[in-house]
Parts: C-alpha cells; sequence; structure tokens
C-alpha cells in the first residue's frame, strides 16, 4: 500500500511539473545585449485577469538613473526595482503575445511575445511586424 501511495503521489507530482514547465511564471535573469552580462532579474506572475506581466525583482548592474526617467507614460520617474516593463501576455499556444515590454533604459515600448525552452526564455520584442525586432535569451533565477 505505500509503495502504491508513494508512486501515486510521484507520477501526480510529475505531471504537474510537466504542466508547469510551459508557463513562464518566475524569476529570469536578463543578460546585457553589449556585455554579455547578466543584467536584472525580472519577476513574471499572472494577474486575476488571466495575463503576464513582469516586474524588475532586482538590478545587477548600477544603472545610470534609479528611476525610468525615459518612460514616456505611468511609469516615468518610476523606480526601476518594482517597475513593470511587461504587460499584457496571453498564452496562445506555446506563446506568450499580445503584450508589451519597454525597454526602462529607452523608455520605448514593444509589442512582445515569449516562448519557453526549457531553463530559458525566448523575449522577443518588435514594432509591427515580428521580423523587425530583436530577441533577447532570459534564463531562470536558481
Amino acid at each position: 500500500m505505500k509503495t502504491l501511495m508513494f508512486t501515486l503521489t510521484m507520477v501526480i507530482a510529475s505531471i504537474s511539473l510537466f504542466a508547469q514547465s510551459g508557463d513562464i511564471v518566475g524569476k529570469w535573469t536578463t543578460i546585457d545585449d553589449d556585455t554579455g552580462k547578466a543584467k536584472s532579474i525580472v519577476e513574471i506572475y499572472k494577474k486575476a485577469d488571466g495575463k503576464y506581466y513582469g516586474k524588475i525583482f532586482k538590478l545587477l548592474q548600477k544603472p545610470e538613473h534609479e528611476t525610468c526617467v525615459a518612460c514616456k507614460d505611468d511609469r516615468k520617474n518610476k523606480p526601476l526595482i518594482g517597475l513593470e516593463i511587461i504587460r499584457g501576455l496571453k498564452k496562445e499556444g506555446k506563446e506568450f503575445t499580445g503584450g508589451t515590454i519597454t525597454d526602462p533604459k529607452s523608455g520605448k515600448t514593444y509589442k512582445c511575445t515569449i516562448i519557453r525552452d526549457g531553463d530559458k526564455l525566448n523575449v522577443r520584442g518588435y514594432m509591427g511586424f515580428s521580423l523587425l525586432g530583436r530577441t533577447q535569451t532570459w534564463t531562470l533565477d536558481k
């Protein structure tokens, strides 16, 4: 009986982990495009509206400014720590799309698509068509 309960528990845990493996919720390390070094940790979470959002959890490099001086919307002059840079993504198949990502350095906001690949996220920001953009790889913060 104990063996059966243990086996059943392991199967349920495995199914649960497999189901979550395609999710993007968690803390992710971003990489600086210029230096290739870790730049920040972004925490992605799901709100009650069923959409995904992400905020800067921790800075790993000292920024020029402690606030988003270049932002043009409600984030203008808000502290970088806690700044919501990803807004309104929804899951469509294997992609998380339909939202935006803001670059706090330039203040520019782009359309965003994220695809999870194991312990990595392929985060694509673009204007207009997805072909006109760039992709960053973020790694799961452990």
